[in-house]
């Protein structure tokens, strides 16, 4: 094993970091500084830092990055319409490039030896943390517990703490791994295990039951400025102030759960569960603006952007000069995207009901299905012509293809 002096650890405060701490101790005989970056997990992250303390660590850094993770990691993210799988808002692996900095910093700041993460061998966020770690200080030790001690399940993490008087903020009936910050809350493990079972109720946080939800909808503005949001209901609010008032909007009308089966970057398929209230209604309403905004060429082909960024993001590939050239892309886009949508709420529905922007390419005399001055109908004839001129040409050249696709037309 090798020889540690100091270590810093990610420290969160939950059942896997809580553990780690005295495994350290035990296992390496090295000074353990414990760092809690405080993303808006809504936690007395005093009583997180005094629990460090008390659990071995010698020093406990608590260090505000909530404004930074929304406008240097969740804004880009929502400009690029990153969703992975088309239903997963990446709370998790946004929120891990931004907390392995932070823990880098105080690292090199104490003359660290090594950097430990408390992610098991079978997760996203041990890929995320150690790209992060690479790309920031490739020189250092990295220290992965799950990958070396004995202890195999969750089950054995509780008996060890106890036997060690870390308390915990699990009980084997609720085994379920939770990660909450300002942008989602995931829930894992447990039950939820089982792909079949119903998620209970008692795990949402962050949204009521759309059956207990108002039984009137709620209409919301979202104001945006270059496809950044800034504001809700005709009032400007700073970043964090504006994702905490949509969580309580969307959270009061159930919107923002998704239960999914999704692809873990290791290979296996895993289970899922997230509230994104604000989230939700973030991007359903940025990417509504983008459709009045963006011409269709553009439109188009950030969607697939849009996929390949979500994938960067959950592969642990932040820091990766691929994702930085893409928000060169996204940034060029989003020059025109001003403008506010008014989104309908309603018992976990959320619909977006208007739009309207200075940059609009919607043009009534054109779309009208009345009398227009502007758009000759005659010029269609024309368009159809030369758009289908290549399947004219083909079918004329292969008669034989064009008789078989006719014949099976007509198989029963």
């Amino acid at each position: 094993m090798r020889e540690i002096k100091k270590a810093v650890l990610a420290y969160s405060g939950g059942l896997d970091t809580s553990v780690i701490i005295p495994w350290l101790v035990e296992n390496y005989g090295c000074e353990v500084i414990a760092v809690v970056a405080d993303v808006g997990q809504g936690e007395d992250l005093e009583e997180i830092r005094a629990k460090a303390l008390a659990s071995g660590a010698s020093k406990c850094y608590v260090v505000d990055v909530k404004e930074e993770f929304v406008t240097g990691f969740i804004f880009p993210a929502l400009r690029a319409n990153a969703i992975y799988e088309g239903r997963y808002l990446l709370g998790t692996a946004l929120a891990r490039p931004i907390i392995a900095r932070a823990q880098v910093e105080v690292a090199l700041q104490e003359g660290a030896d090594a950097l430990v993460h408390g992610c098991t061998g079978k997760g996203n966020d041990q890929v995320r943390f150690e790209l992060a770690y690479q790309a920031l200080a490739p020189h250092m030790h990295v220290i992965a517990p799950w990958r070396e001690w004995q202890l195999r399940s969750r089950e054995e993490e509780i008996e060890y703490a106890k036997a060690h008087g870390v308390p915990v903020p699990v009980t084997k009936e609720k085994p379920y791994s939770m990660d909450r910050n300002l942008w989602h809350l995931s829930i894992e493990g447990g039950i939820l295990e089982d792909p079949q079972v119903e998620p209970p109720e008692e795990i949402f946080h962050l949204t009521i039951s759309p059956e207990k939800a108002p039984d009137q909808p709620e209409y919301v503005e979202i104001g945006f400025e270059k496809g950044t949001p800034v504001s809700v209901n005709g009032q400007r609010l700073d970043p964090v102030a504006l994702v905490q008032e949509l969580n309580k909007i969307g959270g009061r009308n159930g919107v923002g759960r998704v239960d999914m089966v999704e692809n873990r970057l290791v290979g296996m398929k895993s289970r899922g569960v997230y509230e994104t209230p604000g989230g939700t209604l973030l991007a359903i309403a940025h990417r509504d603006l983008e459709s009045i905004t963006l011409d269709r060429e553009t439109f188009h082909f950030k969607e697939l952007i849009g996929q390949r960024y979500a994938e960067l993001v959950y592969y642990g590939q932040w820091y990766s000069p691929l994702r930085q050239a893409l928000d060169a892309f996204v940034a060029k886009t989003q020059e025109t995207v001003t403008g506010t949508v008014r989104l309908k709420l309603y018992k976990g529905s959320c619909l977006a009901v208007g739009r309207w922007s200075p940059n609009s390419l919607y043009r009534h005399d054109l779309a009208t299905f009345g009398a227009s001055g502007t758009y000759d109908q005659k010029d269609a004839k024309g368009f159809i012509t030369l758009w289908g001129l290549p399947t004219r040409v083909f079918s004329e050249v292969n008669p034989s293809l064009i008789r078989t696709v006719r014949e099976t037309m007509k198989a029963p």
